[in-house]
Formats: C-alpha cells, structure tokens, sequence
C-alpha cells in the first residue's frame, strides 16, 4: 500500500521540474502545461468519492487491482505520449487510476488498526509516504529529466507498479461484493466537470494575450452549473455519492474542510519553490531538484515526531500547529522573493512546510477517519482524499492564477500568492478550532 502512495503521491509534482522539458519537446506554452499539473489532481480528486464507493461495494482487493492496473498503464502510455493531446489524456487517466486505488487502499489501513495508537502510527507512517512522494517528485525529477530525459519520470514507476499488482494479488485476502448497488455516476461526473471548469475559467482569465474572452466567464457560470446540478443530483439519487449521514458528523465534515483549505497553501508553496528556483533564479532542473532534498528530509523527521505528539497533544493541536508552521512558511517565501534572496535561502520555508504537512495532515486524517465501520471506511478515506486533492489543485488555481495573472498590476506574484494563502490558513485554523474533537481522539489523549 505504502510503494503504490508512493509512486501515485511522485506523480503528483514529478512534472513541475519537467515543464520546462515538456513544453520545448512539444512546443506549447505555459498556459497549456498547466493541464499536465491540475488535469491529474482535479480528475483524481473528482473520482476518489466514487472510488471509495467502488471499494465498499464491489471488494477492495477487486478494486484496489483495477485503479493500480489503470495507473500502470496510464504512466506508461503518458512515458510514450507521442503528443501533447495524449499526454494529458493520460494524466487524466493517471488521476482516474489513482482515484479508483487509492480510497481502496487506505480502507486496508485503516481497517487493519484499530483506533488509538495503532492507528495513528499507521496513518503517520501513510502521511510520511505521501508527503516523501510528493517532494522526492522534485527531487527525482531533476536528476531524471537531466540524466534520462522527461519521458522517464512517467516510466520509472511501471516495473513498481507491476510488484504492487503481484502483492495486492497475493498478500489482500479477497472479500464477497455487497451486491448489485447502483452507483451515482452522474455525480461523479459533475464533481469532476465543476472543478476543471472552474480551473479553465481561471487560467483563461490570466492570459496575457487576451484570447477567446468569452471563454473565462462561460467557464466558470458551467462551474457554478455544474456543481448546483451536483447538489441535486446527490439529492435525487437512490444511492448517492456522498451518503447523507456523512453530513451528520461534523467533526468529519469540518476536518475535511480544513483538509482542503491546508492542502490549498501547502501545494501553492511546492509550486512557488520550483517557480522561484527555475523562473527567478533560472537554475536548471538537477539543481532546482537538489535544492528541494531539504524538504525530504525534514518530512520525514517531521513525520516520526508527529504520531508521537498526536496522542500527546490531541488532534486538534496538532493540526493548529502545523497551520501554524504553514503560516510561517508562506511568510518567509514573501520575504526571500521581495529581498531576491538565493535558493539556500528558501530552505528555512521548506522545513516549515515541512512541519505543516507532518503535523497538520496527519491530525486531520486521523479526525476524518475516526469511527469508520466496514461499511463507510471507503467513502470517508475517499471524501478525505479528495478534500486533500481537490483542496490542493483549487489552491494553486487561485492562489497562483491570481498572483502570477497579468492583471495583478505588477505586484510581485510570490507575495500576491502567498498573502492568499496566508488568507486561506487564517479560515483553515478557525474551522479546526471549531472541530468538536470525537470521543476517541479524547480518549487517546488522556492515555
């Protein structure tokens, strides 16, 4: 489980290093390379509720087999894209791989340890997987792209693929499907169309060449379309995507709305390193990469320290002061960009992003999850991922977009970007406060 977040948590930011590469190979421009970023995370993140719905309805070993298999083959055809068109074609069918996997995947962890201890060691130790997947995609990108060439960074993770199938095959005991339930398809759709239509419109709006003006506003009225026919289609439906006891249990309610609105700052930052290092300081891709290690590293430390205080401190705390580590980060990359400061110099950021992965994720997952039965352990890893993703792709849609766009009247985009996340931290941190704690995270405090 940990070798397949792995690699699904690499893909993720293995292309940022890599644009540059991509785009000459291809000859698009910027605006068109964003679709190789947020097509993978916005189509994955859609499709994790369905997921996790496909896992507690038709067995997670079935599943699990299936999202790998199209992952693995997805990688490979995006290794061997001819074109720029079939390369995102297959991001999209990356993010649909990891979306049918990955809720499948964490139902197997956390229904394997009980709550307490056992489980958040567990859940600490995915964290640490995906965080270390989604900096070493800096890392490995860099030496990759310069060694190998960029088509490499999507190949390298077929043969591990292939072992993940073998174990899943061999060492997840199979389980009897639920039955013939019908599936909310069509709000899987709409949850996928609502976000990348939004994403469109925002992209569009930045372009500097003016193009297609009528593009931006269509955009995002499908946006706001799409997601008041999610609603109804949710409320029509016999057996909807989001079952509605989820929305009885506000402590999982609220920690996957401070989920997103984390991830929404902690993504906009890795963008903004590769940003500062290659576009400002126009260091080449194995050396953007290497100037990335630190962060690897310092997920890591923070991630064997964070379990440890989880049932010290509480969730709730836990999660604050990795807001509170992110807060300081977003800070500290304003003032290197406003002082035009080296690349060493964004490193004091990258620990604390660091520290506000480690602390704030694993709280906030350990809240979503708590009091999962069989029956609903796929759906709640599924909303919790998704909130992670799509949190993610619509920070750096805004954030990003809108400090880096033409119109922002030549304030520097680095500070633009970063007060927008510091705005966004500001909400996550009133919402986790908010969060009536479950009866077991208490319990596991007072032990």
């Amino acid at each position: 489980m940990a070798m397949l977040q792995f690699f699904i948590a690499v893909d993720v930011t293995v292309v940022n290093v890599a644009l540059p590469s991509i785009g000459a190979d291809f000859g698009v421009d910027g605006h068109a390379l964003t679709w190789v970023v947020v097509g993978y995370t916005i189509t994955g993140g859609g499709l994790l509720m369905l997921g996790g719905r496909l896992g507690d309805v038709l067995g997670r070993r079935r599943i699990l087999l299936l999202g790998t298999a199209v992952f693995g083959a997805a990688s490979l055809l995006a290794g061997l894209a001819p074109s720029f068109a079939i390369l995102v074609t297959a991001r999209l069918l990356q993010g649909a791989g990891e979306a049918i996997a990955l809720p499948a995947a964490m139902a197997v962890i956390v229904l394997m340890f009980p709550e307490g201890p056992r489980r958040s060691r567990a859940l600490s130790v995915w964290a640490a997987v995906t965080s270390c997947g989604l900096v070493l995609g800096f890392v490995l990108s860099g030496i990759v792209i310069e060694l190998l060439g960029w088509r490499w960074i999507f190949l390298v993770s077929v043969p591990f693929v292939a072992v993940v199938l073998a174990a899943v095959a061999f060492l997840v005991p199979s389980e009897r499907p639920v039955g013939s339930t019908s599936l909310d398809l069509p709000g899987s759709l709409l949850l996928v169309a609502a976000p990348l239509l939004f994403t469109l419109g925002v992209v569009e709006t930045g372009r500097a060449d003016g193009a297609l003006p009528w593009l931006p506003p269509v955009a995002l009225v499908g946006a706001a379309a799409a997601g008041v026919l999610f609603i109804g289609a949710e409320r029509r439906s016999r057996n909807p995507l989001v079952p509605p006891r989820f929305f009885r249990n506000r402590p999982r309610i609220l920690a996957n709305l401070a989920t997103a609105l984390l991830s929404a700052a902690l993504s906009t930052s890795f963008l903004l390193f590769t940003y500062y290092l290659q576009d400002r300081l126009e260091a080449g891709p194995l050396r953007a990469g290497l100037t990335m290690l630190p962060l690897a590293v310092s997920l890591i430390a923070a991630s064997v320290v964070a379990p440890r205080l989880l049932g010290r401190w509480g969730a709730r705390a836990c999660v604050l002061a990795g807001i509170g580590f992110t807060v300081l980060a977003m800070t500290g990359i304003a003032l290197v960009s406003r002082l035009g400061a080296s690349g060493p110099a964004m490193i004091p950021a990258m620990m604390l992003i660091a520290a506000g992965m480690g602390f704030g994720i694993v709280g906030l997952q350990y809240i979503a999850v708590t009091g999962v039965t069989e029956d609903d352990a796929g759906i709640a890893s599924g909303i919790q991922r998704a909130a992670d993703q799509l949190g993610g792709s619509t920070g750096i849609t805004i954030y990003v977009g809108i400090g880096f766009a033409p119109a922002s009247g030549g304030t520097d985009p680095f500070l633009v970007s970063s007060f927008l996340a510091i705005a966004g931290l500001a909400a996550a941190g009133f919402v986790t406060w908010r969060i009536p704690m479950p009866t077991a995270v208490l319990e596991e405090k007072t032990m």
